[in-house]
């Protein structure tokens, strides 16, 4: 393996890991709150195309990256909207729940 592959799997390795913390804090606690669906829409539409740049020009760190990337901001954007959904649709479970 080049150098320069080595460089591009790290940098791919940080970037993608940026999103683990996020997921994460969506599942343990379930708020949304601070999440734009619009940004991460966009950032979706970025990704997926990202992924076809890589895998049309045929570069690994790019296509692994974003692979999994995609999956993480395509987790980010599902939750998100699904609680917000799930809030709007029960809206006295938040309150029932904090005074449970």
């Amino acid at each position: 393996m080049d150098q320069t592959t080595l460089i591009g799997l790290l940098a791919a390795t940080c970037t993608t890991a940026a999103f683990v913390p996020q997921v994460i804090a969506i599942l343990r606690t379930g708020n949304v709150d601070g999440i734009s669906v619009m940004m991460y829409s966009i950032f979706t539409v970025g990704i997926a195309l990202w992924l076809s740049y890589g895998i049309k020009v045929n570069d690994l760190p790019m296509i692994l990256a974003n692979s999994i990337s995609l999956l993480l901001a395509i987790s980010v954007l599902s939750l998100t909207v699904f609680k917000r959904w799930q809030k709007k649709k029960n809206p006295c479970e938040e309150s029932q729940i904090a005074t449970a």
